[in-house]
């Protein structure tokens, strides 16, 4: 890693399956680290598989070190449960970073399909398409790696404004 790059930690977040993804930014050039899916149980307690998902993170962040973080905010489900639990997980997703002392930005899915595709509406695999241009060593295995790098890409893109509305409150 190039001294002066900043190291980013994108992160899908999810209760069966939180994406993750570190790249180094260098003024405009990204360059792919590494990226995976963690994947806590999925049965037993609630407290017990979200102490599985911090696990994981905290792994992932001591393994490459990011300087900053960036989690895709969550959308409202039809199944109010659903939403509850992919809330929790979100929580346990933005608290890993946050507890290490790095910034968290959040972004919303429509500007990390268009940060990274051009279009809010882009289909999963137009942004598969997108990260292997922008990223071509990147080989994300899942779908949910592949939209952390996404975010990680945003966050790129948008750091100086994410920092600046932090810096506002």
């Amino acid at each position: 890693m190039n001294l002066n790059a900043i190291r980013i930690l994108g992160l899908d977040p999810g209760l069966r399956r939180t994406g993750w993804g570190v790249i180094d930014v260098l003024g405009s050039r990204l360059s792919f680290v590494a990226c995976g899916t963690i994947l806590p149980p999925e049965t037993g307690e609630m407290a017990e598989r979200l102490a599985a998902l911090h696990r994981g993170l905290v792994d992932v962040l001591l393994r490459f070190a990011p300087a900053e973080a960036a989690v895709e905010e969550t959308f409202v489900n039809m199944n109010p449960s659903s939403t509850l639990k992919l809330g929790q997980a979100r929580g346990v997703v933005m608290l890993a970073p946050a507890q290490m002392g790095l910034p968290v930005a959040e972004y919303a899915p429509l500007l990390v399909k268009k940060s990274v595709v051009g279009a809010g509406r882009a289909e999963k695999a137009q942004v598969r398409m997108m990260i292997g241009i922008l990223l071509p060593k990147a080989t994300p295995e899942t779908d949910d790696a592949a939209d952390a790098l996404a975010i990680a890409i945003t966050h790129a893109h948008h750091r100086g404004a994410a920092a600046r509305a932090r810096a506002a409150l």
